[in-house]
């Protein structure tokens, strides 16, 4: 049987330096990462009107897919106006919606179509 030595509360070695127990690794998440496999390009180019606003509220323990989706909101030359709102062409690509749904995202973002094309010069409405 190994004896402990404690100073002042702390276990030590022989020498009196403290030993320190590392905190223990978290579990990795159970999520895959199948979500940053996927990619998605639309037809629609940098000077196709901005006339749709996506809005989004996805909560941290989706921090993975939020990235994703914001890659793909710029890959897709949309600008954002503010934190979680965009603005750019529309429409989305239809497989890229389907896929959005299909990781639970479906819930935590709205669109609304724009009357008048989005200026990101002027940073208001023609």
């Amino acid at each position: 049987m190994t004896r402990k030595l404690i100073y002042k509360g702390i276990e030590v070695n022989s020498f009196g330096i403290p030993k320190f127990v590392l905190p223990k690794k978290q579990p990795e998440s159970k999520r895959t990462k199948r979500i940053f496999n996927e990619t998605f390009s639309s037809d629609l180019n940098e000077h196709s009107p901005k006339n749709l606003i996506v809005i989004y509220d996805i909560p941290e323990p989706k921090k993975k897919e939020r990235d994703w989706f914001r890659r793909h909101l710029k890959k897709f030359n949309y600008v954002m106006i503010q934190r979680s709102v965009w603005v750019g062409p529309s429409p989305l690509p239809k497989d890229f919606l389907k896929y959005v749904k299909s990781i639970g995202l479906e819930n935590q973002l709205k669109t609304f179509k724009l009357a008048r094309e989005y200026s990101d010069n002027d940073n208001f409405i023609k």
